[in-house]
């Protein structure tokens, strides 16, 4: 994942962008990077490895490194950005979330076109955001280049351009999978990824942009250089997981959404009687604690944390380089709550269940700390389909998803033609799927949310939410 923040001002806009982009280190661990523009000196960059340390702590010196009246920032899990570029629309800085996944397609397209030259990462790869720019330069001006651009691409691509003329280009990806949200003060506007950092810096927000829209902000006001389009695919992600519990997206708040989550998924544990003879309800640190929060309100259970994560000194962005370190540093960051945890029967909610490795490991600790029984509950249905358009997930194969690696247990290859059956707790194979999953991870039960209760919990309409990883709907 990733994301951006940026402002343009009539004074000063390098703080706003520092504390904005800042405001957007949950979404990325490996890369962060600023771009500014000033009357005077032009444009600038500085880009950081933040992998072991935060984004912060890397940019501590900014305020004597870089100086500008508009600034883009941006936190990333892929390639350094933002990058400068100097075609025959300018000079301008450019940032980019999302995933390009046809992105050899569009590297011979270059090559056979125009000659075009990259360069070259280890391995032989691109940078996504050097393509996304190089696709752009294809037209004469910089609206019909990103949509060029956006047409081009097979995934998701939100832009954020810094000309050299102080202005910001916003682009929100074409079916606006991720948020884009503008923001006004007495200094400018701003435009940003998540809506809590627009307002902690002062800024009103005015509106998100649609699907596919381009606007323009100058520190004076906002122009369209594109309409919205009508499809949304919004991530539903967004709100199960990885948004921030402080921000909105499409009017909707993600902590008070998973709230409701678990209120559902209460109540449809108590419809079929399951697991009704609990001592504590808690949330898989930190994203499941909310939907266990609503679990245990409508449950009348009462919430506990049966462990601790301990993280002063294990910072979230610290990940060793081979799998065994991985799991020394995952146990060694849970400290127990023994009076929480001996002979109880624990009701965990996690926000999701991808390949499960963390998750049964989790379990051992429990049952090796005295736990009576663990009963597990996925905050999202079973995860069927790698996401291709965001790269949520560090899965790089369908079959590294538990709930698929199971099917195949189960049934092999033929399981797949029955998706929408293992997906549903009240079929056979769902049940089978359940079963066998808690099996191999020692759950006294497991549940997943429904389709239907997860989108009912985000309130927005089915038709504009992306549920690709769930049921394979584009």
């Amino acid at each position: 994942m990733g994301g951006y923040f940026g402002a343009t001002c009539r004074e000063d806009a390098i703080a706003d962008v520092f504390f904005g982009t800042d405001y957007h280190s949950h979404l990325g661990t490996r890369r962060g990077g600023m771009a500014a523009y000033d009357n005077n000196i032009g444009l600038q960059r500085v880009i950081h490895n933040i992998v072991n340390s935060p984004f912060r702590t890397k940019f501590e010196h900014i305020f004597e490194e870089m100086k500008g009246r508009a600034a883009i920032g941006c936190i990333s899990d892929s390639d350094p950005q933002p990058l400068l570029i100097r075609s025959r629309l300018g000079t301008y800085a450019i940032c980019m979330t999302g995933v390009i996944i046809n992105s050899e397609e569009l590297l011979e397209r270059c090559f056979a076109e125009s000659g075009e030259h990259f360069d070259a990462m280890t391995g032989g790869a691109v940078n996504a955001t050097e393509l996304t720019a190089a696709l752009i330069n294809q037209k004469t001006n910089f609206t019909d280049g990103i949509l060029y651009a956006q047409e081009m691409i097979e995934g998701t691509a939100s832009i954020l351009i810094l000309r050299d003329n102080g202005n910001i280009i916003a682009a929100r990806d074409k079916y606006g999978r991720l948020p884009m949200i503008l923001g006004r003060n007495d200094n400018g506007w701003c435009v940003t990824f998540e809506s809590f950092a627009c307002h902690k810096l002062g800024y009103k927000c005015v509106r998100e942009l649609g699907p596919g829209e381009i606007a323009e902000l100058s520190p004076e006001g906002v122009e369209t250089l594109a309409p919205a389009r009508e499809k949304m695919r919004i991530c539903a992600f967004l709100w199960s997981y990885y948004g921030y519990p402080t921000s909105n997206y499409e009017g909707v708040n993600v902590e008070t959404m998973r709230y409701r989550n678990g209120r559902i998924m209460a109540e449809h544990d108590a419809e079929l009687g399951n697991a009704q003879d609990i001592d504590y309800v808690s949330g898989v640190p930190d994203s499941g604690t909310p939907h266990a929060i609503g679990y245990a309100n409508e449950s009348r259970v009462p919430f506990a944390r049966p462990f601790i994560k301990y993280t002063p000194t294990w910072p979230r962005s610290f990940m060793p380089p081979n799998q065994v370190e991985r799991d020394k540093v995952a146990k060694m960051k849970q400290i127990p709550v023994h009076e929480l945890i001996q002979d109880k029967k624990l009701l965990f909610v996690d926000d999701s269940i991808v390949r499960g490795t963390q998750l049964k490991e989790t379990v051992e600790f429990l049952y090796a700390n005295g736990a009576k029984e663990v009963h597990m509950r996925s905050a999202c249905p079973p995860i069927m389909y790698g996401c291709k358009y965001l790269n949520f997930s560090r899965a790089t194969s369908d079959m590294e998803l538990i709930a698929r690696r199971t099917i195949m247990e189960l049934e092999g290859e033929e399981g797949f033609s029955h998706i929408d059956e293992y997906s549903d707790g009240s079929t056979e194979r769902g049940q089978n799927l359940r079963r066998a999953i808690s099996e191999k991870f020692h759950f006294a039960s497991l549940e997943f949310q429904t389709l239907e209760g997860i989108v009912k919990a985000i309130g927005v309409d089915e038709c504009k939410l992306c549920t690709y990883c769930w049921n394979g709907k584009e």
